[in-house]
């Protein structure tokens, strides 16, 4: 019997997640780049303490991946969201996460020689507001393994971003859906350094690679998506885009978003 309160301790905090996940006003977005051979280090720490010191202190821990490709860093980068009211408590929190004894204690020791020194060599972090056409992002703990796209468009300028933003909201996003993609987030950043004013920042979730790859090419030849791209770059007077970036990413074992 001692599994039930426990199976109702891991519901109520899984419903507090999803509570706090869909009246999050700010996302961010935080990768973190470790020394050769120490991201598994890294992922238990994470797993044994830092996600728990979060919730603490009023971090809401969304999803944590890792990269599926070398390219993109794989074998020594996390990067994972994060969810907060606003960017006062985001600053609060840290403040209070960074100043917890226990904290200090459990990163001393992660990081003494004995047990392989340093781990993290970059951390890279942006914050990001959803779009007026994305969904709130929904902790959702699938059964059914997920590959994760986060894609990362760059306009040249603030029109360029309003005109990507209008074909996105105009219907761009369920042409993913019809072919075959799932809507995660859609987001800007919100500082001026990290792409504010020329940014859409976005995640997708597919089945698997295949899937992948095959609803992107059902999606760049869909007679909708052929028009709408055209219309949009006539009135703009040519490609919304000035770069495109893609990352697959794998949910590790502890992220809530599966």
């Amino acid at each position: 019997m001692k599994t039930l309160p426990r199976l109702l301790a891991l519901l109520l905090a899984l419903a507090v997640t999803l509570r706090a996940a869909e009246t999050a006003g700010v996302y961010e977005l935080r990768t973190y780049t470790t020394e050769p051979g120490r991201l598994d280090a890294l992922l238990a720490r994470f797993r044994d303490h830092t996600t728990k010191l979060f919730e603490k202190h009023g971090i809401t821990n969304l999803a944590y991946w890792v990269p599926a490709d070398a390219k993109d860093g794989a074998g020594n980068k996390l990067v994972y969201l994060l969810g907060y009211p606003n960017r006062d408590a985001a600053t609060a929190a840290w403040k209070a996460f960074n100043a917890d004894p226990e904290w200090q204690t459990v990163r001393k020791a992660s990081e003494a020689p004995a047990a392989g020194g340093k781990i993290v060599t970059k951390v890279e972090s942006v914050f990001v507001a959803a779009t007026s056409f994305s969904p709130a992002f929904k902790v959702s703990a699938e059964k059914t393994p997920r590959i994760f796209e986060l894609r990362t468009y760059t306009t040249p300028d603030e029109a360029r971003l309003a005109a990507l933003d209008a074909r996105f909201g105009g219907g761009e996003t369920e042409l993913f859906v019809n072919a075959g993609m799932t809507r995660v987030v859609f987001t800007h950043p919100l500082d001026a350094d990290k792409g504010a004013g020329h940014t859409l920042i976005y995640m997708l979730a597919h089945a698997n690679r295949d899937t992948a790859t095959a609803s992107w090419q059902k999606f760049r030849t869909d007679p909708a998506w052929v028009k709408m791209k055209a219309d949009s770059e006539k009135a703009a007077g040519g490609s919304l885009t000035s770069k495109t970036e893609s990352m697959f990413l794998v949910p590790v074992d502890f992220s809530p978003t599966q």
